[in-house]
C-alpha cells in the first residue's frame, strides 16, 4: 500500500484497470477532499454535496472500468471535470420551471415590458452557469494562485491585504494574480468554457 501511494495517477489507473482495487482506493483518497470541496462550495448543502460526490466517484469508477480514461497525465483535470458535470446534472434535474398560461386572461401578460428586462430568467441561468464554470476553473489553479483569486474576488481584499495575509510582497501577490488570470484563460480554452476572463 505504501509503495502504491508513491505512484503517479496514471500508473494507479493502469493498475486498477488490470484488477488492483487498492489502486482505486488510493486515487479516491488522493482526490476526495478537492472534489468534495468543489461540490460543497457550489451547492452549500452537506447532504446534497455527499450525494453528488458519490455520483461523481461512481462515474469515475465506471469510466475507468470501461477503459474510457485516455487523458494521460491529466487525471486531476479529468476527475474534476466529472465532478463538475455531476454538479451540472444535479442543477438540470432540480431546476424548477414555472409554467404560465396566457389562455385564461384577456391581458397579454407576455407583452409586458417587465418580461423584456435584461435581468430575465434566461440571463440569470446563463450568469449562474458562467459563475459555476469559473469556480470550477479556479479549483484547477495552483494553490498560491487560487488563494489570491479567492481573496481578491470573493473576499474583496486589496493586494496589500492579500500580501499581508499570505506573507509575501505586493509584487508577488500581483504576479500570482497575473499568472492565475493567464492560467484561467488557458483552462477556459482547454475546457471550451466561454467565460470573460
Amino acid at each position: 500500500m505504501e509503495k502504491l501511494n508513491k505512484l503517479s495517477d496514471d500508473k494507479l489507473v493502469d493498475l486498477y484497470v488490470h484488477g488492483n482495487n487498492e489502486a482505486c482506493d488510493i486515487l479516491i483518497k488522493r482526490y476526495e477532499s478537492k472534489v468534495f470541496t468543489h461540490i460543497a462550495c457550489s451547492v452549500k448543502n452537506q447532504e446534497i454535496a455527499e450525494d453528488i460526490f458519490q455520483d461523481a466517484f461512481m462515474k469515475v469508477i465506471l469510466a475507468l472500468k470501461d477503459g474510457r480514461y485516455s487523458e494521460n497525465g491529466k487525471f486531476n483535470f479529468w476527475i474534476m471535470r466529472i465532478a463538475h458535470n455531476s454538479l451540472l446534472d444535479y442543477y438540470r434535474q432540480n431546476k424548477s420551471v414555472m409554467m404560465i398560461s396566457n389562455d385564461e386572461t384577456e391581458i397579454d401578460i407576455f407583452n409586458d415590458a417587465s418580461f423584456a428586462v435584461n435581468d430575465n430568467m434566461e440571463n440569470q441561468m446563463v450568469d449562474r452557469q458562467t459563475l459555476e464554470d469559473v469556480r470550477f476553473l479556479i479549483t484547477l489553479l495552483p494553490e498560491s494562485q487560487r488563494e489570491v483569486v479567492l481573496m481578491r474576488f470573493y473576499n474583496e481584499l486589496s493586494f496589500k491585504e492579500i500580501a499581508e495575509k499570505t506573507d509575501v510582497s505586493i509584487n508577488t501577490a500581483l504576479g500570482r494574480m497575473r499568472y492565475a488570470l493567464i492560467n484561467l484563460r488557458k483552462l477556459a480554452k482547454e475546457y471550451d468554457i466561454d467565460a470573460a476572463i
